[in-house]
């Protein structure tokens, strides 16, 4: 019998300082006793948000000869988790790993922008290709700004009704993926949440969010990491949203109430542990 931990390949940049990417998906699903085999797509030396000049190591012609050697060892994975890419090769790339291993569960982080802009880093051409691999995922996590992005539509900068966030949601899951989350979403009511579309049971979820006025970066791999966890130890979409935004609420207020330098992101450290409770699990509703 096999009893070894399911096993992911993270294909994410590594931020040594201010906790984001690897950094922070290595130990979050480690919590939930899932294995995390790094594929780092870039080294740098701090997250590039605000703190000085980065050293920066591309690594694309890393990624193929990485697999090569896990088709040599006959290694098999329960998921392709992708994220942050630094170059058109590095979809190619990242597309080798999907098909190479097809049954495993596709999730596909499309780090483009965030507040309606996208990342500098990110070209037109890379943002045009990443829908190659929204195609092929299980599942996408886009906030608001990457989801007018793969639709092509103009960033929304007003809340957005209940029948707007599904439309959102269904256009997306036209592009191939089976489970879409949106994070981060302002609703016409006032409120922020994360909403989810389950294309096979045609069901909408959203899970509301508590305010906290600050932002941190890594937030957004946290929270995919946990939903890619609990995908994998049996979770529902509606239940792994709710952990995952559970998880992601705690680090957020346990730092907030700190007053950290934001810019060194959550505490993640001091919350861990909860990920070993499963009981730890935010409110959901039908959207």
């Amino acid at each position: 019998m096999n009893n070894r931990p399911k096993r992911v390949a993270a294909i994410h940049d590594l931020s040594g300082f201010g906790r984001c990417s690897l950094s922070v998906i290595l130990p979050t699903l480690s919590a939930m006793g899932v294995q995390v085999c790094p594929v780092p797509t870039a080294i740098l030396s701090s997250h590039t948000g605000g703190l000085g000049e980065v050293e920066f190591r591309d690594l694309t012609s890393f990624i193929v000869p990485c697999l090569n050697h896990y088709k040599s060892l006959g290694l098999e994975f329960e998921c392709i988790y992708s994220g942050f890419l630094g170059s058109q090769e590095q979809i190619d790339h990242c597309l080798e790993f999907f098909h190479t291993y097809q049954d495993a569960l596709a999730v596909v982080d499309p780090v483009m922008g965030d507040h309606g802009k996208a990342y500098r880093t990110y070209t037109e051409a890379m943002r045009s290709r990443l829908g190659e691999l929204v195609q092929v995922a299980d599942v996408i996590t886009p906030n608001l700004t990457e989801a007018c992005m793969l639709l092509k539509i103009p960033y929304i900068s007003q809340g957005l009704s209940r029948t707007q966030a599904k439309s959102l949601l269904a256009q997306l899951g036209e592009l191939g993926p089976n489970y879409v989350v949106i994070t981060g979403v302002p609703m016409a009511s006032g409120s922020i949440a994360n909403v989810g579309y389950d294309k096979q049971n045609n069901s909408y979820w959203i899970v509301p969010c508590d305010y906290v006025p600050v932002s941190y970066p890594g937030t957004g791999d946290i929270f995919a990491s946990v939903l890619t966890g609990g995908f994998l130890t049996g979770d529902s979409l509606p239940i792994a949203m709710g952990r995952a935004t559970y998880f992601v609420e705690q680090c957020i207020k346990t730092t907030f109430s700190y007053s950290t330098d934001t810019r060194h992101g959550v505490m993640l450290e001091k919350e861990l542990a909860v990920l070993g409770n499963r009981c730890n699990i935010k409110g959901y509703s039908l959207l």
